[in-house]
């Protein structure tokens, strides 16, 4: 031995040091996906809104009763866990909501690294006369209304969060950084939500050309398709659809999409950018 003392190597989380800002992070996947980063390392601005959804004989209470939800429970739990978190309730409708949730995350942490858009305006819109979908949720005829509410939020939002990420980090010097969006429907369209749909399509074609336009600066964009996520919507009717569907093959849960999230904000992941990641 030599007299020569082994002294163990403290392991730093894989995201130590680094600023996140996670959006509709009350619930869900972007809870999931907020509490994940932590436990790697990061500070986290959780961002997100609530929304006062009508009673739906379609919909479970639990759906509605977490989009409602303030997201201190997220910040408490990140920070009983030995993390850091703040939380921003903001409109991402409202142009001016970007660059005030940079500076927030600004003053709370430093600078912002990864961005993860998550929020959405989800709502259930049809070009046809039906009222209703095939799991009972009400639809609405698509109109100016659930247009707006939905590509405010989930592409005009989104697209305005990237090109502020990109101006703060471009102009710091800025050599590591990460995007993730999160995308739903299909090449068809998403009949029965076809704003939601469409807006997620939109964003994207923005992470796509973030992608492109911004690997140069260290940045890696990518956007995860999730399977069907028992965020609270899921209820018996849908569980039958997935089991008897020859393309959905699992309901997943929140935590479970996170971990993905998580690994594309890794340096493991540095050489994956301007992809959809399908998850099963």
């Amino acid at each position: 031995m030599g007299g020569s003392v082994a002294v163990a190597n403290s392991v730093q989380p894989a995201l130590a040091g680094r600023v996140a800002i996670v959006t509709g992070a009350n619930h869900g996947i972007g809870a999931a996906t907020a509490s994940a980063l932590a436990r790697q390392g990061a500070a986290v601005l959780i961002s997100y809104l609530r929304v006062d959804n009508k009673p739906d004989p379609g919909t479970p209470d639990a759906y509605n009763q977490g989009r409602a939800r303030h997201a201190e429970h997220v910040v408490e739990e990140i920070r009983n866990a030995g993390g850091q978190a703040e939380a921003v309730e903001a409109d991402l409708s409202d142009v001016s909501t970007p660059a005030m949730l940079f500076d927030a995350a600004e003053r709370a942490f430093g600078p912002v690294d990864i961005l993860v858009n998550n929020a959405s305006g989800w709502m259930a819109d049809t070009f046809t006369a039906t009222s209703t979908d095939g799991f009972g949720r009400t639809l609405q005829a698509v109109s100016a209304t659930t247009a707006d509410r939905v590509l405010n939020v989930d592409a005009r939002g989104a697209a305005l969060l990237i090109a502020e990420f990109a101006r703060r980090h471009i102009d710091r010097g800025g050599t590591w950084g990460r995007i993730v969006g999160l995308t739903s429907g299909g090449d068809m369209g998403f009949p029965g939500e076809v704003s939601y749909g469409a807006a997620k399509a939109a964003q994207a074609n923005y992470t796509m050309s973030a992608a492109s336009e911004l690997g140069t600066f260290g940045v890696t964009a990518n956007v995860v398709h999730p399977p069907v996520t028992d965020t609270g919507w899921v209820t018996p009717d849908v569980v039958d659809f997935v089991e008897s569907s020859p393309v959905l093959f699992n309901v997943a849960e929140p935590a479970e999409v996170a971990e993905v999230i998580a690994y594309l904000c890794s340096d493991a992941a540095s050489l994956i950018t301007g992809n959809t990641i399908y998850l099963r």
